[in-house]
């Protein structure tokens, strides 16, 4: 087994990325392939566990590309295509879905939440995605995964099924058992309307989020509008998790500005909640508006977009396919 590290990660095409996105993955896939070798990836396979509108979702492919290479990935120094372009993916997925049990599937909390109150009325697909998810890690032979709290229950379901498939066919070690990549300096983003809530697309107020096109009057007209109350700020943290909406603006603000909770409480407390807007507007529109506008001028050249992706898959597809000949080898498909 190969000693090297290898970085997967993936990214559902929703459209219109948002602060959450950036602080939460993109970022630090931009600080990652500094350091590594990586693979990302645009998982359109995962969209369609709940229907989606056909051309709405191939723009949103794009638009996630561009967003990719906006925030500063490099195509020459990470792989990035999007994943239904390489058949391995389903392929694998498959094989897994004869390794993995269904028992490990019932755990899977995040299905629980996707499928609402009627999951009698949910796709298979949504229900079996976690083993598309170990699909994607596993095909590559990824060793590590940069995983937000919500997601470290997936890899461990994919470690599961990676130990479960080296014991199964006798191949110790033919999978590594991925380890996860969590940042302690970055926070959950929540909702600007409700600090209890994480910052969503699927949130029906568009100001519970700032997206990564906004304009910078948008961004100011957001921040204004975030939650707060009458008091002024607090000095004592204790204080401040008791107001989740203040304690998520000042959590913002610290990731951008890189000050410690510790630092911005101590500059904000006593303070009137229109100063710290005021400086959080500020260090966003200085940070996200060029991104935004990258983006754009980026989607005016579709072609270049799909050619990024071309040249992804065809490096993608390479890894895959020497690895699906082995897995092949090891299950007895001929």
């Amino acid at each position: 087994m190969s000693k090297k590290k290898l970085v997967f990660s993936g990214v559902q095409p929703t459209g219109n990325l948002h602060l959450g996105n950036y602080l939460g993955a993109l970022r630090n896939f931009v600080s990652l392939q500094k350091e590594m070798k990586c693979i990302y990836c645009v998982v359109d396979l995962h969209a369609i566990t709940v229907f989606q509108n056909p051309n709405q979702l191939q723009d949103n492919v794009l638009e996630t590309t561009a967003s990719f290479l906006a925030t500063g990935l490099n195509p020459d120094k990470s792989i990035i295509f999007n994943q239904s372009s390489v058949p391995g993916h389903s392929e694998l997925a498959w094989i897994l879905n004869c390794v993995s049990r269904i028992g490990w599937l019932n755990r899977m909390t995040q299905f629980k939440d996707k499928a609402g109150s009627d999951k009698e009325k949910a796709s298979v697909g949504l229900y079996i995605y976690p083993n598309l998810m170990a699909a994607d890690i596993l095909l590559y032979k990824a060793t590590h995964v940069p995983v937000g709290a919500d997601q470290k229950q997936h890899l461990e379901l994919s470690r599961d099924i990676a130990q479960k498939f080296n014991n199964d066919f006798k191949c110790d070690n033919f999978f590594p058992l991925p380890e996860p990549l969590i940042s302690k300096n970055i926070s959950r983003v929540m909702s600007l309307r409700d600090g209890t809530k994480k910052m969503s697309k699927s949130e029906e107020s568009d100001y519970s989020r700032i997206s990564l096109k906004d304009t910078a009057d948008e961004i100011n007209k957001k921040i204004k509008k975030a939650k707060t109350d009458s008091e002024s700020i607090p000095s004592d943290i204790k204080l401040l998790k008791k107001k989740p909406e203040t304690l998520n603006l000042i959590t913002i603000y610290s990731e951008l500005t890189k000050y410690s909770v510790e630092k911005v409480i101590s500059e904000m407390a006593g303070k009137e909640y229109s100063f710290l807007k005021k400086k959080l507007a500020e260090v966003l529109i200085s940070e996200i508006t060029p991104v935004g506008k990258e983006i754009q001028k980026l989607l005016k050249d579709k072609s270049h977009l799909k050619g990024i992706l071309k040249k992804g898959t065809e490096k993608a597809n390479i890894i895959a396919e020497e690895n699906l000949k082995n897995i092949r080898e090891k299950v007895g498909l001929i």
